[in-house]
């Protein structure tokens, strides 16, 4: 699988306070799973935040499903 991250996503201390955003705007990462964990389409998310493309969504699934991977849960 072909990794966008290095493209797509930014951290930057000086936008949203660091927290993961599309590359070029300040759209958080957070913001876009989360509307696709609420069920939008991808077509509604495009509309709601129209600076992205549909390429920025995947990535943000991409960089979740990644942070997911790295992470363990003690119970």
């Amino acid at each position: 699988m072909q990794s966008w991250l290095s493209d797509q996503i930014s951290f930057d201390p000086a936008i949203c306070h660091g927290k993961p955003v599309v590359r070029g705007t300040r759209v958080l990462v957070a913001n876009v799973v989360g509307a696709v964990a609420a069920g939008e389409s991808h077509q509604e998310i495009l509309a709601d935040y129209p600076s992205l493309k549909e390429l920025d969504i995947r990535a943000c699934l991409e960089f979740a499903g990644q942070l997911t991977a790295m992470e363990s849960v003690e119970t």
